[in-house]
């Protein structure tokens, strides 16, 4: 089965070892994490990174953003590198549709450029009005003035989500709205949530800094009339995507270790370390470990469209029913691995360092990484908050236990992470974050390999027992803050809310 998408002269590269078509598993050597972690290369990876980069800058667009000739791309040559080792792996696209938005915004005032950034799910409109001062944080119908009616409303960013602010505005009838950040950062974009808001109609909507809104609100504040015109261009479609699938046929089919990395990149650029690293860090372990046989199934899940809000990995367990979901003994999330200023991150399943505990077994797969960085490995490592804003989040959602590793995106590496991994102290781990530069380029190929090794120690020690996790409990939600977009402190930039 393939998808229509680039032609691709890479599909099935010479990077896949062999494998019969016919394979009886049973005669494979039982998995060990030496050996499994011994065949895996800097080479394969970087390798494989290129070609994901390749895919990206093969179409117009220089990305890899679910449902683009990109992404689709990426899916196919996931499933040919799989669908190339035989027998070893049953394996599937799962097809779903969601909303895709994408476009741009711009925004003068007496003709002067205030650099404007798009929210996501804003309709597009041209308008020349003037400027209305909105009260407080616009959060409550009572902000908005009733001059606001053909005008274009001015609100400050904070308290409420930018969606609720973008369709009270549209309530009191306001033809577009500008949101002005409330921090002191290069731009201000991300999403109105939803393409239907209750409250109101959402209307063209787009954000500034704090800095330009804060001079304009304090000529507004001065009974000065500002005339603004602003363009928000906006596409909004429905697209096909696919999350893709592959489990060992040998091993227990009861009791499953999953392992999950988002294959899409935002608009802005390709998405090499976010989250290229993830998807061939896993991919080149599933490929070696096709060398092996394994006692427990190991089912590895390439998830679409985590990039719009943890799309794929949300319908994926949405698909399962209960008693599939009880077959998950664990799963394990891995999100940008190769960061150029990274830090060994370890997510924090017990809860002790943020105080945001995963379901049973989650803190026992911490404890397997920790481990394996300070006693095989020889390497430092932090925890990393395990708030659920990542893949991981639907499976912790419904009580499935979840682990995972990460390098860091915008935050600031500290000075006490310099000296545990070197790097820049007050530099972004990844500066290219969401960027046209997160390509080839950005990786840190150490922090990938390391990565990846323990990657493999994880399969092998799961392929071949379950003993130190406890007894799976019954499927159950697990109350947790879910945001639809990654968080300023986390992961969750570009399509954040807003708090």
């Amino acid at each position: 089965m393939k998808i229509e998408s680039l032609v691709s002269i890479f599909a099935l590269s010479s990077l896949v070892s062999a494998i019969p078509t016919s394979l009886d598993t049973r005669a494979l050597p039982l998995v060990q994490s030496n050996l499994l972690r011994r065949v895996l290369l800097r080479s394969n990876l970087l390798a494989k990174s290129k070609i994901l980069e390749g895919f990206a800058y093969a179409t117009p667009e220089r990305n890899r953003v679910f449902g683009g000739p990109g992404h689709n791309a990426t899916v196919n040559y996931i499933y040919d590198q799989i669908a190339a080792l035989g027998d070893y792996y049953d394996v599937k696209f799962q097809p779903f549709v969601e909303l895709y938005t994408a476009g741009n915004a711009s925004l003068k005032v007496e003709g002067v450029d205030q650099k404007a950034g798009l929210f996501t799910y804003s309709p597009s409109g041209k308008f020349t009005e003037p400027l209305i001062l909105v009260a407080n944080n616009g959060c409550v119908a009572a902000d908005y003035p009733a001059t606001l009616t053909g005008n274009i409303a001015l609100i400050s960013r904070g308290t409420c989500e930018f969606g609720l602010k973008s369709a009270l505005a549209g309530a009191a009838g306001a033809v577009a709205a500008v949101i002005y950040d409330n921090i002191d950062e290069p731009s201000l974009a991300g999403t109105l949530g939803a393409a239907v808001r209750p409250e109101g109609p959402l209307i063209p909507t787009a954000g500034i800094t704090l800095a330009n809104g804060t001079a304009l609100k304090n000529r507004l504040s001065g009974n000065k009339t500002l005339n603004a015109d602003i363009t928000v261009i906006s596409i909004r479609e429905n697209r096909t995507t696919y999350n893709v699938i592959a489990q060992t046929k040998g091993g227990d089919p009861n009791n499953v270790l999953v392992l999950t990395a988002h294959t899409d990149s935002v608009d802005a650029g390709p998405g090499i370390n976010d989250n290229g690293s993830g998807t061939v860090g896993i991919l080149e372990v599933a490929i070696q470990l096709a060398k092996y046989s394994v006692n427990n199934a190991i089912r590895f899940v390439w998830v679409s469209a985590e990039e719009f809000g943890l799309l794929g990995s949300t319908y994926y367990v949405a698909s399962l029913s209960d008693a599939e979901k009880a077959k998950i003994r664990l799963e394990l999330n891995f999100d940008m691995i190769a960061s150029p200023n990274y830090k060994y991150g370890i997510y924090d399943g017990d809860g002790d360092a943020f105080g945001l505990a995963g379901a049973p077994g989650s803190a026992q797969a911490e404890k397997l990484f920790q481990d394996y960085f300070t006693n095989d490995a020889g390497l430092k490592w932090v925890p990393d908050e395990f708030s659920g804003r990542s893949d991981y989040g639907p499976f912790l959602d419904v009580g499935i236990p979840a682990g995972g590793l990460f390098t860091g995106a915008e935050g600031i590496k500290t000075a006490e992470e310099q000296a545990l991994f070197g790097g820049q102290a007050g530099v972004a781990y990844d500066r290219n974050y969401h960027q046209a530069g997160d390509n080839v380029a950005n990786l840190n190929l150490e922090a990938f390999i390391q990565n990846d090794k323990a990657i493999a120690h994880a399969v092998a020690t799961y392929g071949r027992s379950f003993e130190s996790l406890p007894p799976r409990t019954p499927t159950r939600m697990v109350k947790r803050e879910v945001v639809g977009g990654k968080t300023r402190n986390g992961r969750f930039d570009q399509y954040f809310l807003e708090q």
